[in-house]
């Protein structure tokens, strides 16, 4: 085949893969279309990430950063461990999981490996 040909081609391909609709990795699951239709997802606040140190323990829940006695929408902060976030509010203390019931947790074995 000729140099030019296969320029121009090279040219119309690169075009095509630029408009392929592509899943955006780093994208927040709350904002991708896929979350929006899952079942089992319940409205309301949700535990994006947990950071427990030494000296602190901190969640972030929708999107917002909160500590041990913070509040949210959802009313006080009075728990927070590796799995998930105890808030109490009117109708009482509320756990707030980290992962859903319906993601399967692979056990480790000591040495953090699955098994």
């Amino acid at each position: 085949m000729s140099r030019p040909f296969l320029l121009a081609a090279g040219f119309l391909a690169s075009g095509v893969a630029l408009c392929a609709p592509f899943a955006d990795p780093t994208r927040p699951a709350a904002a991708s279309e896929s979350a929006a239709g899952l079942a089992g997802t319940e409205a309301g606040p949700r535990v994006e990430s947990i950071l427990i140190a030494p000296d602190r323990r901190v969640a972030v829940i929708n999107g917002e950063t909160v500590t041990l006695g913070g509040r949210i929408a959802a009313g006080e902060v009075v728990r927070i461990n590796e799995s998930e976030v105890v808030v109490r509010g009117a109708e009482g203390e509320r756990a707030l999981k980290l992962l859903p019931d319906s993601i399967e947790r692979v056990p480790l074995t000591e040495k953090g490996t699955p098994q």
